[in-house]
């Protein structure tokens, strides 16, 4: 069974790479347009494939020729105030396209498909831990784009018989803990990763962005995941689905948030730098606080994370900062 990964030179998709690789999968394809992902972050026993996920006759040629029967697919723009600005991109990127990766799928006879969907489809929750029967309220294109996607996928099942499982991430850090991979983006967004930045010298300053919140400090609480731990959600997920299990929608964090003031906090302890905070007005798509309920993902796939503990998370975004700097960046 050939393994497909759309976006898998990028931040998430290349440690699944990597994940794969380690669990034995045999030579998984990495289709990328490297808009975001590097070519070098695909690692040795993967074939790189530099192309768009919405090319139906590139796509099909690759199920042809590789034998693909599985897919995994993390191609997607993924910047909420970016899509505020630019919705009609998002919704040509996220949703579109992916409504033409999944007719190719189910026209070329793909048996299954994961879909990295995302925690900003309940968009400001009611409750948290916020469980996967939340109402789905997203506030942003970004969440809209997702959400869509989420629904074609279901309706897609229905008709054709495609088997999916949908994972809907809360906020991404760290790095691969033996140090083969990181996030990489020069212009990232991600909180943990452009405060390492400012704590390494590579940033002026570090924004906070809303301090009047409704949440204990005043500035927004998430729930931050490891890549490693997330990257192995991905495969439980293809084992689950291999196994027979029916089709899931599965939130994929640690049931615990921390707010913005708390992980700058962590960054200063952990790198011994204390570095410029400024404040700055709230960004438009931002909810108060997200934390994702998991009990649904450890019944369903056995899922157990092995890094919860930001510090530890924070430890690694600065290693992997230190070795793009001794790279000379990306």
């Amino acid at each position: 069974m050939t393994v497909l990964v759309t976006g898998g030179a990028g931040y998430i998709g290349s440690h699944t790479v990597l994940e794969l690789l380690d669990a034995g999968e045999s030579a998984p394809i990495v289709l990328d347009d490297l808009s975001t992902g590097f070519r070098w972050s695909v690692p040795d026993g993967a074939s790189l494939v530099v192309g768009d996920f919405g090319d139906e006759s590139l796509v099909s040629d690759l199920i042809a020729r590789h034998g693909v029967d599985e897919i995994i697919h993390f191609a997607a723009k993924i910047v909420v105030p970016e899509s505020v600005a630019d919705p009609l991109g998002y919704y040509l990127n996220n949703t579109a396209k992916a409504r033409t990766l999944l007719a190719t799928s189910v026209a070329c006879g793909v048996k299954r498909f994961i879909f990295s969907s995302t925690a900003a489809v309940y968009g400001d929750p009611l409750h948290n831990p916020v469980t996967e029967d939340e109402s789905l309220k997203p506030v942003s294109p970004y969440g809209r784009s997702k959400l869509m996607v989420e629904w074609m996928l279901e309706d897609t099942a229905r008709a054709h018989g495609l088997a999916y499982v949908a994972l809907r991430y809360f906020n991404v850090a760290g790095a691969d803990p033996k140090g083969r991979a990181g996030q990489s983006t020069p212009n990232a967004t991600h909180l943990i990763k452009v405060a390492a930045q400012a704590a390494l010298g590579l940033r002026k300053k570090l924004q906070v962005f809303g301090e009047d919140y409704p949440t204990p400090d005043g500035t927004c609480v998430r729930d931050y995941i490891q890549v490693t731990d997330l990257s192995r959600a991905h495969l439980d997920a293809l084992r689950y689905l291999r196994a027979g299990g029916a089709n899931l929608t599965a939130n994929c964090g640690y049931e615990r948030g921390f707010s913005v003031l708390e992980v700058i906090e962590s960054v200063k302890r952990v790198s011994g730098v204390d570095f410029e905070v400024e404040r700055a007005p709230r960004r438009p798509g931002d909810p108060a606080a997200i934390v994702a309920a998991n009990g649904r993902i450890r019944r369903a796939l056995g899922w157990r994370p092995q890094y919860d503990d930001l510090d530890e998370i924070v430890r690694q975004a600065l290693e992997w900062e230190k070795r793009l700097m001794a790279r000379g960046g990306v």
